[in-house]
C-alpha cells in the first residue's frame, strides 16, 4: 500500500507541474488565437497557418529532447552521473543547431513557404509576416525544452512552471498592447502576436536557465565537458552510435508525423479560408486537452524509463499499466466536458456563424477520439520509448499516418469532397489503428531495455 502511495505521488510531483507547464506554454497558441480572433477569419487563417510550419520544429525539437529524456532517466537510473551530463550537452548541441537551421529557412523565404499552404494572397501575406517574426522563438525554445527535459529528470519539474507563469502573463500583456494598439504602441495585428511570444519565450529561458543553475548548486551536481582518455573515449563512441540508434528513428518519426500533419492542413486550407478558420479556432482548444494529460506521458517516459535502468522489469511493466489507466480515466472526462461547453467557446470568436459551427463539429469529432490520442501519447509516446526502441514507434506512425491518415484526408477532402468536419473525423481514425498495434507491442514487452 505504502509503495503504491509513493507511486502515486512521484507521478503527481512530475505530471503536475508538466502539465500545468504545457497548458501554460499551450495558452500563448490560444491567447494569440482569441485576440487575433477578434481581427475576423483571414488573420485566423494567417497565424494557423504560420503556426502550423513552425509546428515542424517544434516537433523535431520535441524528439531530440524526448531522446535526452529517454537517455538521462535511464542512466540516473543507473547512476551513471559522466554519461548524464554527455547526454546533456550532446541534446543541447543539437537542438541549438536545428533552431539555427529553421530560423534561417524561415527568415528567408516565409512567401514561398506560406505558398505551399494556401491560394488566398491575403492570408499567405499575414501568415508570412507571423512566420518571420515567429522564428526568433526558436533558439530560447531550443535551450529551454533540454534544460527543462534535464530538471524533470531530476523530479524539479515545478521550477520551470514558475517560468511559464511569469511568460504567460507577458505574453498575454504584450498581446494586448501590440495586436490591438494600447498604450502608446501601434497597433501591428498578427506581427504584435508574434513579437509577444518571441519576448516571453526568451525572458522564460532566462528564467529556467537561473533556475536551473541556482538548483544544480544547491544539489552539488556538476555538469562538465572535458577532454576523455582512451577508455572514456571508447566509452562516448559507443554512446554515440547508441544515441543515433535512439534519435534517427525519433527525427524521422516526428518528421515524418509532422509532414503528415501539414498535409492534413494543406487539405483544410484547400477546402476554403473559412473551413481553414474553423479547424485554426480548434487548435487551441485540442492543444489545451492534450497538454492536460501530457504530463502522465512525461512521468510515463521519466519512472518506466528510470525502472529500467535499474533493471526492474516487473515494475516497469506494472506501473506502465497503471500510468495508462489514469490517462485513459482523464481523457474521458475531458472529453464530455468538451462537448458540453464546445458551444460557449465558439462564441468567443468574432466570425460568421457557419463558422462556428463548423468549429462546433470539428471539436465534437476530436472530443469522440481524443481518449485514443492520449493512450497513443502515454503508451507510444513515453512507455515504450523509454526503453530505446524508437524504431518500434517510428514505423508504426509511419503506417498510422501514411498508409491510412493521409490516403484518407486526401480521398476525403478532394475526392469524396466531404465537409472539414468529416475529413477531420475520417483521417483521424489512423489513431485507433496506431492505438492497436502498438498494444500488441507493448503486451509482447520487446520495448523493456536497459541502455
Amino acid at each position: 500500500m505504502k509503495t503504491q502511495e509513493k507511486f502515486r505521488q512521484t507521478v503527481f510531483k512530475i505530471a503536475f507541474p508538466v502539465t500545468l507547464q504545457s497548458l501554460l506554454q499551450s495558452s500563448f497558441s490560444v491567447i494569440d488565437q482569441v485576440m487575433i480572433g477578434q481581427l475576423g477569419s483571414g488573420s485566423i487563417a494567417g497565424i494557423g497557418l504560420g503556426g502550423k510550419f513552425a509546428s515542424i520544429y517544434s516537433v523535431v525539437l520535441a524528439a531530440v529532447a524526448s531522446t535526452a529524456g529517454i537517455m538521462i532517466a535511464q542512466y540516473m537510473g543507473a547512476e551513471d552521473d559522466k554519461a548524464v551530463s554527455r547526454s546533456f550537452f550532446t541534446n543541447l548541441a543539437l537542438s541549438l543547431g536545428l533552431a539555427a537551421v529553421f530560423l534561417v529557412l524561415c527568415m528567408a523565404f516565409p512567401e514561398a513557404i506560406m505558398g505551399i499552404y494556401t491560394k488566398d494572397g491575403g492570408t499567405k501575406e499575414l501568415a508570412a509576416e507571423y512566420l518571420r517574426i515567429f522564428a526568433v522563438s526558436f533558439l530560447p525554445m531550443a535551450v529551454s525544452s533540454i534544460v527543462t527535459t534535464m530538471l524533470r529528470c531530476m523530479e524539479a519539474a515545478s521550477l520551470p512552471l514558475f517560468a511559464s507563469i511569469f511568460a504567460l502573463l507577458m505574453n498575454t500583456g504584450l498581446n494586448y498592447l501590440l495586436i490591438f494598439g494600447k498604450w502608446f504602441f501601434p497597433a501591428m495585428g498578427v506581427k504584435g502576436a508574434a513579437l509577444a511570444t518571441v519576448a516571453a519565450q526568451t525572458v522564460s529561458c532566462g528564467m529556467i536557465l537561473l533556475f536551473f543553475g541556482s538548483y544544480i548548486r544547491r544539489r552539488k551536481m556538476k555538469l562538465v565537458l572535458r577532454g576523455h582518455k582512451e577508455r572514456e573515449r571508447l566509452e562516448a563512441e559507443s554512446a554515440g552510435k547508441q544515441y543515433l540508434g535512439i534519435l534517427c528513428p525519433m527525427l524521422a518519426c516526428e518528421f515524418l508525423w509532422s509532414l503528415g500533419e501539414n498535409i492534413y492542413t494543406v487539405v483544410y486550407g484547400n477546402l476554403g479560408t473559412d473551413a481553414c478558420a474553423a479547424m485554426t479556432m480548434t487548435i487551441p482548444v485540442q492543444t489545451l486537452v492534450i497538454g492536460a494529460l501530457s504530463g502522465l506521458s512525461q512521468a510515463s517516459g521519466i519512472l518506466i524509463g528510470k525502472s529500467l535502468g535499474g533493471q526492474n522489469y516487473g515494475k516497469a511493466y506494472s506501473e506502465s499499466k497503471k500510468l495508462m489507466k489514469y490517462g485513459f480515466l482523464g481523457s474521458v472526462l475531458l472529453s464530455v466536458l468538451l462537448i458540453l461547453t464546445s458551444s460557449v467557446y465558439v462564441k468567443i470568436y468574432n466570425v460568421e456563424p457557419w463558422v462556428q459551427e463548423t468549429t462546433r463539429q470539428i471539436l465534437f469529432a476530436f472530443a469522440v477520439i481524443s481518449p485514443v490520442k492520449v493512450q497513443n501519447m502515454i503508451l507510444g509516446g513515453g512507455i515504450i520509448r523509454s526503453g530505446g526502441k524508437t524504431k518500434y514507434i517510428m514505423w508504426i506512425d509511419f503506417i498510422g499516418t501514411w498508409l491510412f491518415g493521409v490516403p484518407l484526408a486526401l480521398l476525403s477532402g478532394f475526392v469524396w469532397k466531404l465537409p472539414i468536419a468529416w475529413v477531420y473525423f475520417i483521417l483521424s481514425l489512423e489513431e485507433c489503428v496506431r492505438f492497436c498495434i502498438t498494444l500488441v507491442v507493448f503486451r509482447k514487452k520487446s520495448w523493456m531495455k536497459t541502455l
